[in-house]
């Protein structure tokens, strides 16, 4: 499946739905984050309706964020995913406004596939309460972003990824980090938030690239042989999977953060705490006869990551 297909809308007119398309980037002159979000929600009681938001986030400064909606969504069109009275997304660009302090437009590219924290099939087959795809996990962004006078030229690196499902999860951790040249992680770990399972530990689905082969080849089969911590501003996600062991250490300092509030098709509420210049250290594993290190990484300042709660 194309960054194209997997980007369409997935939406087809039933009540309690959310649907997702966000962009993460690192500018590579000014270190600045960039977090572009597009969600169009349709309520189980009320009119689908759109909204969504820009961050920035400059080294040594306060990240500002403003927000646009909630408005009508608009119908699809000219090849566009998503669209309202204040912002589109389409292949390959992320265009909006916030009232009169906010406004984007910004171009993407990626040579390599979509890459799937979920099996492609659950994806397709809507067999999840909610579901996620990294359409773009090498993305090349460029374009223009501006937040209350906060300018940028943005010419970086990061993810588009498109959500669809009956809401969020109970708690959860996203992970984007492009770990090196070659090596892309990505994780989402989640608590369920149907009844009777939202007192178990959080699921971790964990795609490495290396090289252009994914580990590992089933992150749902895989799910539970990881063990998630989730705290305040900082989380671990560590497991074996055959003959390696994955350990993802990630910290999300206050002082980089933007905490947004979330709202449910249901009405329930949520609250993430996201930053686009978090920390992460990532140790590979592999066993011969004994645990050896096969590859470390750490990245200060240039890893993307939320966490959420109830």
């Amino acid at each position: 499946m194309s960054e194209d297909l997997a980007g369409a809308p997935r939406w087809r007119g039933q009540r309690g739905r959310l649907e997702v398309w966000y962009a993460t980037a690192t500018d590579r002159a000014t270190g600045t984050g960039v977090w572009v979000h597009h969600e169009r929600i349709a309520p189980t009681d009320g009119e689908p309706y759109a909204h969504g938001w820009l961050a920035l986030f400059p080294p040594g400064e306060s990240a500002v964020v403003a927000r646009y909606g909630p408005e009508p969504y608009g119908d699809p069109d000219e090849g566009q995913w998503f669209t309202s009275a204040s912002a589109s997304v389409g292949p390959g660009r992320f265009r909006g406004t916030a009232s009169e302090e906010a406004a984007w437009d910004i171009g993407w590219g990626d040579a390599e596939p979509p890459m799937w924290t979920l099996p492609r099939r659950l994806w397709e087959r809507e067999l999840l309460p909610s579901a996620h795809v990294v359409l773009a996990p090498r993305a090349q962004l460029r374009g223009s972003a501006e937040v209350a006078g906060t300018r940028l030229a943005l010419d970086g690196t990061g993810a588009v990824a498109h959500i669809y499902g009956h809401g969020n999860a109970q708690r959860w951790g996203w992970l984007h980090a492009d770990l090196d040249d070659d090596t892309t992680l990505e994780v989402v770990a989640a608590v369920a938030r149907r009844p009777g399972m939202r007192a178990l530990p959080p699921l971790a689905f964990v795609q490495l690239r290396r090289g252009g082969e994914d580990w590992p080849s089933n992150p749902m089969a895989t799910a539970p042989l990881f063990r998630t911590r989730l705290s305040a501003t900082t989380w671990r996600v560590r497991g074996v999977v055959g003959r390696s062991r994955l350990t993802v250490d990630v910290d999300q300092p206050k002082d980089r953060c933007v905490v947004l509030d979330y709202t449910d098709p249901n009405g329930d509420g949520a609250i993430c705490t996201n930053s686009e210049r978090a920390d992460v250290a990532v140790k590979l594993d592999r066993w011969k006869g004994r645990w050896i290190t096969e590859a470390e990484w750490s990245l200060e300042g240039t890893a993307h990551s939320e966490l959420g709660t109830r």
